[in-house]
């Protein structure tokens, strides 16, 4: 017999609903909790048509939570939220449920583990990197972007072992970090998670764990499981 479902997450995207990426996330989904995808499609062919959009974004959020009776919402991507600027705090205004956004959820893990420098993994452009650099500086956080991917778009992704190997290149590059840190789930690390952390001696935090473990502790809710990072095993408790 199925489990009763105890949380029903939105898991909202800026583009489709539907992503292959999102396929090795799923099974890191406990029995009892329900995600949602919802995508806003708010871009085609480049992820630069989501900036400006802070006040749609907010307002079809808000409606979703109350229209599909979410418990909590994930907004994912970096890049809705550096290309809004005062997304976070418009959303955290207009909503009444526990909620996250890519970033803040990274920096609150980052934060568990005092990791004010890290090497920063996207699958995106330097533009966007530097966009994401300068809002982690304004929370304390050092990041180091040194790849970049020339064309933005959607970017194929990468089998876990070039993921590896794109981590240990990209380390090695920059030297003594206190972490590293993955966002944007196409460069998808969560099959090597444990790969990287073990022979690289690593702390990683990822985008999509992280959304995971912050909208869920907010909820009181705790699901410590191996074969995901530290994170994931731990499941420590927020940062004050």
């Amino acid at each position: 017999m199925t489990e009763t479902v105890k949380a029903k997450i939105g898991f909202v995207s800026g583009g489709a609903s539907s992503m292959p990426h999102y396929n090795s996330f799923l099974p890191m989904i406990p029995a009892d909790i329900a995600l949602d995808f919802q995508g806003l499609e708010l871009y085609g062919s480049s992820l630069y048509e989501i900036g400006g959009k802070k006040e749609l974004i907010v307002r079809r959020v808000s409606e979703f939570v109350a229209t599909r009776r979410w418990d909590g919402v994930i907004v994912t991507a970096a890049p809705t939220e550096v290309l809004n600027p005062g997304l976070f705090d418009a959303l955290q205004s207009a909503l009444t449920v526990p909620f996250t956004t890519a970033l803040h959820a990274c920096v609150s893990a980052l934060r568990v583990y005092a990791a004010p420098r890290v090497l920063l993994l996207t699958p995106f452009d330097a533009r966007l990197n530097q966009l994401i650099c300068e809002h982690l500086q304004k929370v304390g956080v050092t990041a180091l972007a040194p790849h970049s991917f020339q064309e933005l778009g959607v970017p194929k992704r990468m089998p876990p072992d070039e993921v590896f190997e794109l981590t240990k290149k990209n380390l090695d590059a920059v030297g003594k970090v206190d972490a590293i840190y993955f966002q944007g789930a196409v460069l998808d690390p969560i099959k090597c998670l444990e790969r990287i952390e073990s022979e690289l001696n690593a702390t990683v935090v990822a985008s999509n764990p992280a959304m995971f473990w912050y909208v869920l502790s907010k909820l009181k809710r705790a699901y410590p499981m191996a074969g995901y990072g530290r994170l994931m095993r731990e499941w420590p408790e927020l940062p004050a």
